[in-house]
């Protein structure tokens, strides 16, 4: 095997054997059909990475299609939603599809299946359709309805789209093998009943055809060449030929090219559920604010978190493409951010449990705005004006009165260096009636400003705290988040509710001072808080009051995780 061969991923190979195989490059087309009742999320995003990607890759268009057919379930805002997730996350559709615009020519074919012999109306209870069904080792029976006549079959059916019948009266089943290995060939159904309005087509059916015969028709008549999707369907692949193979028979001339069904594992993640049926009963029992709140894995979360297209986009890529199944470990989603948020978010200072600092011998109406560099790792960068006056706030867990050697941060008789600022020592502290330090008072060293390019500017000390000026401070509400479970495998208990996990301290809101530099700070701004972390301004931001949102600490503190 040659190294260009080796370096494709298996979806690769199987395009390039057919393009050697003699299929015109122009014949290529991918597309990514998400049904419209939920949001995205992370788990989509591998799916979205393959078709987008090898459209790519190929210079060949990628169709968004919605597969809207279940009115009970869809709804317009999640359209709208998916649209502005795939175009966030930098990628580009050639045409925006639904199942539902073929909803006449899908309906013409199943009549034509009727006639030839190959569909029939059921008349059967879901009970007894099940029982009917068998088991896996067990064959199936026929249903007592398998032989109605072409005519009978062809009224029924007229009658179904007429809405002559309630639901569950009839459905539209194709006949293919009662006794097939394979249970989803054992006469599946293809037509439902449902008297409910359709997002898109209003009330103009109450039919709506099954996602088997609906989603690989869809990719007939887009002449979709490679349809790919999750090894969960692997078993549906016979059945999608079986319906395709079928309709090519009356359609050929118009849609000369059939679609090849290939399947890749998808993207499971530790401490996360992807279920949408589950993210739905999370924001319905009001367990998180809505399908954004940033602790859900929807990729509207993630981006209201802080997460960024390219760090989403270079998790993907090095999951990779694979057929076997795993679970990914989801401290690589969080390095994925850090790695480029370190190289893109400019560094702030903010203390988020504040206690306050006196520079006893810093004159008491002087302020003075020192340099600061906004990103190390980007000299374009630049820098701003931080200012310092004689009270600063320090974090709470920045001073000890007593510490042993391997404290490097402030204690009574030692030095630390102010980020950007002086070298100061602490003298003595003020304490409340129970004991907890208010106040702790400072000298500093006024010729060993950072920058300044004196002896005493250039001295060494073991610790640098972050701080904020009193004077200048900006009150700012933080919101930190954590795991939303507590299980590394939420879903995966068959004695326990995914709910049983729910890790209760997965918010928690912090009142804290922000340098003013982030007054001005816009809504999805990512910065660094220097020794704390990686933080996005929140959408609820208002002129009066800056929210800002964890998205992920500088390091993992899940140790281990």
């Amino acid at each position: 095997m040659s190294e260009e061969k080796k370096t494709l991923n298996f979806l690769e190979q199987i395009i390039e054997e057919d393009l050697a195989n003699g299929m015109p490059k122009q014949n290529l087309r991918f597309r990514f059909p998400p049904e419209p009742n939920g949001y995205l999320h992370i788990g989509h995003t591998k799916a979205i990475g393959i078709s987008f990607g090898l459209g790519l890759k190929y210079n060949a268009p990628v169709n968004l299609r919605f597969d809207d057919t279940n009115p009970a379930k869809e709804e317009q805002e999640y359209v709208d939603a998916i649209k502005n997730d795939i175009s966030w996350l930098g990628y580009t559709w050639a045409n925006e599809c639904y199942s539902s615009d073929y909803f006449q020519e899908m309906y013409d074919w199943a009549v034509l299946l009727i006639k030839d012999g190959k569909a029939y109306v059921d008349s059967q209870t879901s009970e007894e359709m099940r029982i009917q069904k068998g088991t896996p080792t067990e064959p199936g029976a026929n249903s007592p309805f398998r032989s109605r006549s072409v005519d009978e079959n062809l009224s029924l059916f007229q009658g179904m789209k007429d809405g002559k019948f309630k639901e569950g009266e009839h459905v539209l089943r194709a006949k293919i093998d009662m006794s097939s290995p394979n249970m989803l060939m054992r006469d599946p159904l293809m037509y439902r009943i449902l008297h409910k309005a359709h997002h898109r087509t209003g009330n103009q059916w109450c039919i709506y055809p099954m996602y088997d015969w609906a989603h690989g028709e869809s990719d007939y008549i887009e002449q979709i060449s490679h349809s790919l999707c999750s090894l969960e369907f692997k078993p549906h692949r016979e059945l999608y030929d079986w319906f395709k193979e079928n309709v090519y028979a009356y359609s050929s001339e118009k849609y000369p090219l059939t679609p090849k069904q290939r399947e890749f594992s998808r993207l499971n993640l530790s401490y996360t559920i992807m279920s949408k049926r589950k993210l739905l009963k999370l924001v319905e029992e009001n367990i998180v604010s809505g399908w954004d709140d940033p602790r859900m894995p929807t990729i509207s979360g993630l981006r209201r978190r802080g997460y960024t297209p390219a760090s989403i986009r270079s998790f993907v890529e090095t999951v990779g493409v694979s057929k076997r199944e795993n679970v990914i470990d989801v401290a690589l989603l969080e390095f994925k951010i850090r790695e480029d948020l370190n190289k893109t978010a400019n560094r702030v200072m903010a203390v988020l449990d504040p206690v306050k600092v006196v520079v006893t011998n810093y004159p008491e109406d002087k302020e003075e705005f020192l340099q600061a560099e906004n990103n190390q790792e980007d000299e374009s960068a630049g820098f701003r004006e931080v200012p310092f006056s004689r009270e600063i706030y320090i974090e709470k867990e920045d001073f000890q009165e007593e510490a042993n050697k391997k404290f490097f941060r402030l204690k009574l008789g030692s030095e630390v260096r102010l980020k950007n600022a002086y070298i100061i020592k602490a003298e003595s502290c003020t304490k409340d009636e129970n004991g907890n330090v208010i106040e702790i008072q400072c000298t500093y060293d006024p010729l060993s400003k950072s920058g300044s390019g004196t002896e005493e500017s250039l001295r060494k000390v073991k610790g640098t705290l972050h701080w904020v000026s009193v004077k200048h401070a900006v009150k700012a509400e933080v919101r930190a988040y954590d795991r939303l479970f507590l299980d590394e495998a939420p879903d995966a208990h068959k004695d326990k509710d995914f709910m049983e996990f729910l890790n209760p301290n997965s918010l928690e809101i912090i009142p804290a001072f922000v340098e003013p530099s982030l007054q001005t700070a816009k809504i999805g701004e990512r910065f660094q808080f220097q020794r704390l972390g990686y933080f996005c301004v929140d959408n609820e931001t208002t002129e009066t009051k800056l929210i800002f949102n964890k998205t992920v600490g500088l390091r993992d503190s899940w140790g281990g995780n």
